[in-house]
């Protein structure tokens, strides 16, 4: 009869399918460490810095129903503290901003995706070209710097037609990550 190998070390969940071990071996299981979640409460002044470098975000407007609907934006923050994101003036974004501009969130994500993160509620305001073309010069300069010409990127953003949607924040959670529960920290 053949005999199963002993089992040294194995993640949680992960023992080996197949034959029990036999009578008297006990399988060792790894321990992994848990990460505790966090919550942290941050002023008006700490929010921007801590959004100020994340570029990848997930915009929550919501439906002529009720329903949220949500895009995945790059954005940035302007001067003014005002969250910026470049858009069509036909995308779902920019209809329910205009629609009901004070159902707007935006959640920045850590390029880490288990990194920090925060939900930002604010009122929405949505600018078109022509009048939006400093402020979307202001958005690239707050994402990516200087434009190696300006005027093209200029004459490009009237071409396109594009739309700046520009978030005030009014409220925030605090700067979470995920984790287990306190509770759990053993």
């Amino acid at each position: 009869m053949e005999r199963p190998a002993p089992v040294t070390a194995a993640p949680v969940g992960a023992l080996p399918a197949g034959p029990r071990l036999p009578r008297g071996l006990v399988a060792r299981v790894a321990t992994v460490a848990r990460t505790i979640a966090t919550n942290t409460a941050v002023s008006r002044d700490e929010l921007t810095e801590f959004i100020r470098p994340r570029h990848h975000a997930i915009v929550i407007t919501t439906r002529k129903d009720g329903a949220p609907q949500a895009s995945p934006v790059t954005c940035g923050v302007d001067e003014a503290g005002r969250i910026v994101i470049a858009t069509y003036p036909e995308r779902a974004k920019t209809v329910n901003a205009r629609r009901e501009p004070d159902r707007v969130s935006v959640l920045f994500l850590s390029d880490d995706f288990g990194g920090p993160w925060v939900q930002v509620d604010g009122t929405a305001e949505v600018l078109d070209v022509p009048e939006a073309v400093d402020a979307l010069v202001d958005y690239f300069r707050s994402i990516s710097g200087e434009h190696p010409d300006w005027a093209e990127y200029r004459e490009a953003m009237v071409a396109q037609g594009k739309s700046l949607l520009r978030v005030t924040p009014v409220r925030w959670g605090p700067v979470a990550t995920g984790g287990f529960p306190p509770r759990l920290a053993g």
